[in-house]
C-alpha cells in the first residue's frame, strides 16, 4: 500500500509539472514565414496565433490568392514549430515517453 501512495504522489507531482510547463508555453513564441519573409505569423507555445505581419510588397490586388497562400503557408510553418517546441518541453517531463493527447 505504501508503494501505491508513493506512486500517486509521483503522478500528482508530474501533473503539476505538466500544468506548469503548459502555462510556461504561453510565453514562448515562434515565427513562421512565407515568401522569403514577406508574410510572418507569430504563434505561442500553446499554438495560438498572436500576430500576423504582411509586408506591403506582398499585397497585389490582382493576385489575392497568392497572399492567401502565403498567409496559409506561414501559419502552417509557425504551427509546426510551435508543436515541435511544445513536444520538446513536454518530453523533458515525460522522459521521452509519447503520451497521446498530452499536447
Amino acid at each position: 500500500m505504501n508503494n501505491m501512495n508513493q506512486m500517486m504522489k509521483q503522478v500528482k507531482k508530474m501533473q503539476e509539472q505538466m500544468l506548469k510547463a503548459q502555462e510556461d508555453l504561453a510565453g514562448v513564441t515562434v515565427e513562421g514565414t512565407a515568401g522569403g519573409g514577406v508574410v510572418t505569423v507569430t504563434v505561442n507555445g500553446q499554438k495560438k496565433v498572436i500576430g500576423v505581419a504582411i509586408k506591403p510588397e506582398a499585397v497585389d490586388p490582382d493576385d489575392v490568392e497568392m497572399l492567401q497562400d502565403l498567409v496559409l503557408t506561414a501559419i502552417n510553418d509557425a504551427m509546426t514549430k510551435a508543436e515541435e517546441t511544445a513536444s520538446k518541453e513536454m518530453s523533458k517531463l515525460t522522459g521521452g515517453m509519447n503520451i497521446p493527447g498530452l499536447f
